[in-house]
C-alpha cells in the first residue's frame, strides 16, 4: 500500500474542452502540499521530471531510477512513442505513469489517458501508483476490472475521470455499453503486453485502439517481443523508439538461483515432499500447466497436511483476495498457479519457484522465475524434468544457458 500520498485530494474545475494538455493546476496543487521529507531526487531531475513529479517521487521514497525508467522517461516526456522490453517489477509503472501525468489537464473533464493491464491485480497495483501520482497533479484515476459490480463502474463514470486503469475485458463492456467514451485519449499505455496476448486479448486490444484518437501517444511495455506483438507496434505506433533492459540471452531476474533435477513423472509428488521436509522452503509459488494440474496437486498437499491453496479463474474474486492475503500474510506457504492465474501477481518475498512441470518454452520460464527475486533480494527456481520433458529442458537450456543451471540429487520414492 503506499502510505505517504498526501490526503488533500482533488477535484476539477470547468469542463473546458478546448483546453491545451498543460494546466497550471498542479502548480496550484503542489503549493498546498505538505513539505517533504525524503529530499528529491537530482537523478530523477536529470531525467527531466517537473517539479511535481519529483516530489511525488520522494513521497514514494525513491531515489534512483531503474534502468527501464533510465532509458525511457527522456523519451516519453519528449512525447515519443515507446516500446519498453522488461520484466515485471522493474519500475514500469513510473516509466510511464510520469510522462501520462505530465499530459492530463485536471480541469478538462473527460478521460484523457488509459492504461490497458492483463489482470485485476496488477491492475490494482498500477491504479495504487497512478492515483498516487493523480493527488500531486491534480487527475482523478479510475480502475475498470472484472469482479465487481458494473453499477459501480457506472456510477464513478458519471461522476468524471481523466486515467482509466482497466482489463480489456471491462474496458471493451463499457465502450459497448456507450458509458464509457476514449474521444479525448492522447495517451495510451499497453502493460505487459504479451501477458495479454497470451490471456487472448488480442481483439480486445484492437477493438480499444481502435476507438481512441490516432493522434496519441502510445506506450507498450512487455517482457518478449513476439511476432503478435510486433504486429500491434507496426499498425498502432508511429516511429517507436525500442528500449530493452535486457538481452535475449540473458533477461533473467538477477539473484535467482536456478536448480533442475531430473525425476520420473510419477515421482514428482514426492520429489515435492522430500523438499518440503528436508528444506526450509519458505513462501513458494508452485506452477503447474493445467487447471486441473493444479487442482489435484493442492488437493495432495492439503491432505498431507502442507498449507497450500489453488489461485485460478473459477474463483470468485473474494476468495481469490483472500487466498492472496493469506498468501502474503504468511499463514499460507505453498500458493499452487497455473501462469495464467499468475500473470500480474506481484507477491514480495517469495523465496522460492517450483516448477512442476518444465514450461512450455524459455519465455514463459522467464516470466515464472522472475516471481522471486525481486527488489535486489535473492530467491531460487527449482524445475522438476521428467522423461517426457526433456526436449522443452533442453530448449531453455539452450537459451538461459547451461551454466546457470545447477542440477540437484532427488531421491526417489523407492530410496
Amino acid at each position: 500500500m503506499i502510505e505517504d500520498a498526501p490526503p488533500n485530494r482533488r477535484r476539477r474545475g470547468g469542463r473546458g474542452r478546448g483546453a491545451s494538455s498543460t494546466s497550471t493546476a498542479p502548480a496550484i496543487i503542489e503549493a498546498k502540499l505538505p513539505p517533504l521529507i525524503t529530499p528529491i531526487s537530482e537523478a530523477f531531475k536529470a531525467l527531466g521530471v517537473d517539479a511535481t513529479g519529483l516530489r511525488a517521487i520522494a513521497a514514494l521514497g525513491f531515489d534512483t531510477p531503474t534502468p527501464i525508467q533510465q532509458e525511457a522517461l527522456p523519451a516519453m516526456l519528449a512525447g515519443e512513442d515507446v516500446v519498453g522490453l522488461a520484466q515485471t517489477g522493474t519500475g514500469k509503472t513510473l516509466a510511464f505513469g510520469l510522462p501520462l501525468a505530465r499530459k492530463i489537464d485536471p480541469t478538462h473533464e473527460a478521460v484523457q489517458a488509459i492504461i490497458l493491464i492483463p489482470t485485476r491485480e496488477l491492475a490494482h497495483q498500477v491504479h495504487e501508483v497512478i492515483d498516487h501520482l493523480g493527488s500531486f497533479y491534480g487527475f482523478v484515476t479510475l480502475g475498470l476490472v472484472g469482479g465487481r459490480r458494473v453499477r459501480s463502474d457506472m456510477l464513478a463514470l458519471e461522476k468524471g475521470a481523466h486515467v482509466i486503469v482497466g482489463t480489456p475485458g471491462r474496458v471493451i463492456d463499457h465502450l459497448e455499453r456507450g458509458t464509457l467514451r476514449l474521444n479525448d485519449v492522447h495517451f495510451v499505455v499497453l502493460d505487459e503486453a504479451d501477458q495479454m496476448l497470451d490471456i487472448g486479448f488480442a481483439r480486445d486490444i484492437d477493438r480499444i485502439l481502435r476507438h481512441a484518437p490516432k493522434a496519441r501517444q502510445t506506450a507498450l511495455f512487455s517482457a518478449t517481443m513476439p511476432m503478435s506483438i510486433a504486429r500491434i507496434v507496426h499498425r498502432y505506433m508511429r516511429k517507436a523508439v525500442e528500449i530493452s533492459v535486457t538481452t535475449p540471452e540473458q533477461r533473467t531476474a538477477e539473484g535467482v538461483l536456478q536448480y533442475f533435477c531430473e525425476v520420473p513423472e510419477r515421482d514428482k509428488f514426492y520429489a515435492l515432499r522430500h523438499l518440503y521436509e528436508t528444506t526450509d522452503l519458505g513462501r513458494s509459488l508452485i506452477f503447474r500447466r493445467t487447471k486441473a494440474g493444479v487442482d489435484r496437486l493442492t488437493a495432495q498437499l492439503q491432505s498431507c497436511g502442507v498449507p497450500a491453496r489453488a489461485i485460478h479463474g473459477d474463483l470468485a474474486q473474494g476468495e481469490r483476495d483472500r487466498v492472496m492475503a493469506d498468501f502474503r500474510g504468511g499463514s499460507l506457504q505453498f500458493l499452487i498457479a497455473t501462469n495464467v492465474a499468475a500473470r500480474g501477481l506481484d507477491i514480495p518475498d517469495i523465496h522460492h519457484v517450483i516448477n512442476f512441470d518444465v514450461p512450455q518454452n524459455a519465455d514463459e520460464y522467464i516470466h515464472r522465475i522472475g516471481r522471486t527475486a525481486r527488489a535486489g533480494k535473492s530467491g531460487s527456481a527449482i524445475t522438476f524434468v521428467s522423461e517426457w520433458e526433456l526436449a522443452e529442458w533442453d530448449a531453455i537450456s539452450h537459451v538461459v544457458g547451461a551454466a546457470a543451471l545447477e542440477e540437484i540429487p532427488m531421491p526417489t520414492r523407492w530410496d
